[in-house]
């Protein structure tokens, strides 16, 4: 025996070396209740998946059951009030001022609108269907109680009549197709001619932009693998302009004063070649006999660097 004491009130001293020892937690009640049940418990989750699925499942048919009774009930409040008079009775077409109001009806209503309650109406698709149209930029379709919808159209402008493949159609700026046109009916506007000319209007009118004098005596623009412009003028020339937007205008703009100094055109050239920014190569008809000595003279002052060519 050890003749060491512990006095009241002291606690004995704790042995070193040996940690104390951990209590175990108890299970909780839903994992006693699953060790009370004579069930795998991966047969239960299971089921309780399963149970949560048909549940999730019959809550939707459920949701789409009362959506379709409340769609049926907007049909039916609908159908009431056109019985009651709010009904299509009238189409109101404005701001045309090319196109004809039957072929804006007739895209309008293909859904026989006109003869649907104003509630039923939509006015996003009938909007729709008018921007597929050609001649239309912009439309807005809109309700007038009891029985109008009013339909507001921009049209878009032609700016050029458009040559490819043997057929004429007017073309806007962005190079919309507008319609056919017949060639005893052509407008006074540009004539462009060639593949995908129609997409150059814009580009054709801002470099016509720069030489005002020179728009009146143009007869065609073709646009020549898909790079540069051909012009052609009222008086039989051809003048070619290089590739780029800004050499084009610059070679436009230098043959514009040559001309007005000079007179190029109408004096019996056949063909003006600017596509060198250095100098420029005339091309001469000898078989024309209005052209003489004071012509080629012209055109050879009229660049420092001109090379002639004769043709037969």
């Amino acid at each position: 025996m050890s003749g060491a004491r512990i006095r009241r009130g002291e606690q004995a001293p704790r042995s070193r070396g040996r940690a104390p020892a951990r209590r175990k937690a108890k299970p909780g009640v839903a994992a006693r209740l699953l060790s009370a049940v004579p069930v795998a418990p991966e047969t239960i989750r299971s089921v309780t998946a399963w149970s949560g699925l048909v549940l999730a499942g019959a809550a939707a048919v459920t949701a789409a059951h009362l959506a379709g009774l409340f769609g049926l009930a907007w049909v039916s409040a609908a159908e009431a009030t056109g019985r009651a008079g709010l009904r299509v009775e009238h189409v109101n077409v404005q701001g045309l001022k090319r196109m004809d109001e039957l072929t804006v009806l007739a895209v309008a209503l293909e859904d026989g609108a006109q003869a649907k309650p104003m509630p039923l109406v939509s006015l996003e698709p009938i909007r729709q269907r008018l921007l597929t149209y050609g001649w239309i930029a912009d439309a807005r379709v809109s309700r007038q109680l009891p029985d109008t919808i009013t339909i507001d159209i921009v049209e878009r402008e032609p700016a050029a009549v458009w040559q490819h493949r043997g057929r004429l159609v007017l073309v806007d700026r962005a190079g919309v197709v507008l319609e056919p046109v017949g060639i005893d009916a052509m407008p006074d506007l540009p004539l462009v001619i060639g593949a995908d000319a129609n997409a150059q209007v814009a580009g054709l009118e801002t470099l016509l932009a720069k030489t005002p004098a020179m728009r009146p005596m143009l007869a065609a623009a073709t646009w020549i693998g898909g790079r540069r412009w051909d012009l052609r003028f009222q008086s039989g020339e051809i003048l070619a302009l290089p590739e780029g937007g800004s050499a084009a205008s610059t070679a436009l703009v230098k043959f514009a004063s040559m001309d007005a100094r000079d007179r190029l055109l109408g004096r019996g050239f056949e063909r003006f070649d600017m596509r060198d920014p250095t100098r420029m190569v005339v091309r001469v008809n000898r078989d024309n006999g209005s052209i003489d000595e004071a012509g080629a003279a012209a055109g050879a002052e009229a660049s420092p660097r001109l090379a002639a060519r004769t043709t037969t």
